[in-house]
């Protein structure tokens, strides 16, 4: 089999076992703070080992800002995906690239083009029919983590393009280290008691935030980014779907129609940007 697809088998992959956090999250009998920081202790540990000896952690603007905006996409993403449907949560999230586009000229002196405002508009617009459907306190607020955490993995996004020569595995270990320290309170009183909950968290740190980055490092190398991208989109497809099977948690009709135009907006803007870049 040649290396490029092997490559795109692996990062098909990656976008499945990051499908599966919703649904782990949802089973582990814990609070969205507890949760997260055994995960990332788990995490850390799990990379550390994998990456060692290629790992760079002197401090520079763009890697603390990198680790900083990581850190909160772990714990926004977590808690929304606690208190909303894990739809909700990794849909909004996926707004990222609208942060991107409306920061980048301020943080990176990248201009946005005329055809972004139009993706701009179509993906806040199917952020909004998300907050159509009729909400619980919990859910609101999960939908609003959620929009946080969009904004944090933009935050990311641009601190990483930023640094361009910055190991972008020492800020996701460093961003794991954060949420550690930030979850340490907590941790005490919220231990994993139960086969479920060890489980879980296992399975979470190791796999599905741990092994799972690995085996993006390779396949990145390995393909055209448009590739990565369309395969990616597995990802918030099939995040919903597993909860929706492994958990009987359904998404509101808005919130599906929310996620759609989200997706197409955000899959639409990856492809004509992939085109313009070519025809340059």
């Amino acid at each position: 089999m040649r290396e490029n697809v092997r490559a795109a088998w692996g990062m098909a992959a990656t976008a499945l076992l990051w499908s599966t956090g919703g649904l782990a999250i949802k089973l582990v009998p814990l609070a969205p703070i507890a949760v997260a920081g055994w995960r990332s202790l788990l995490s850390a540990a799990t990379l550390l080992v994998l990456f060692r000896g290629s790992l760079d952690f002197r401090p520079t603007p763009a890697r603390l800002g990198a680790a900083a905006a990581y850190a909160g996409l772990l714990i926004t993403n977590v808690a929304a995906t606690k208190l909303t449907t894990a739809a909700n949560a990794i849909l909004l999230a996926y707004t990222a690239p609208v942060y991107v586009a409306l920061l980048a000229p301020y943080f990176l002196g990248e201009k946005t083009r005329r055809a972004d405002w139009l993706f701009i508009a179509a993906t806040l617009g199917g952020m909004g029919l998300f907050f159509v459907d009729k909400l619980s306190a919990s859910g609101f607020w999960g939908n609003i983590l959620a929009v946080g955490s969009g904004f944090c993995y933009a935050a990311f996004t641009l601190c990483m393009r930023a640094g361009r020569e910055d190991s972008p595995v020492s800020s996701v270990i460093a961003g794991h280290l954060l949420t550690v320290l930030a979850a340490l309170p907590f941790l005490p009183g919220e231990l994993p008691d139960s086969v479920l909950a060890l489980l879980g968290l296992g399975y979470l740190g190791i796999v599905q935030q741990g092994v799972s980055l690995a085996l993006y490092v390779w396949c990145i190398k390995r393909l055209p980014a448009l590739s990565a991208m369309l395969l990616m989109t597995l990802e918030p497809i099939c995040n919903p779907l597993l909860v929706a099977i492994g958990y009987g948690e359904l998404p509101g009709t808005w919130a599906v129609c929310g996620g759609l135009v989200v997706v197409a907006a955000v899959t639409l803007r990856g492809l004509a940007g992939r085109g313009e870049g070519e025809g340059a």
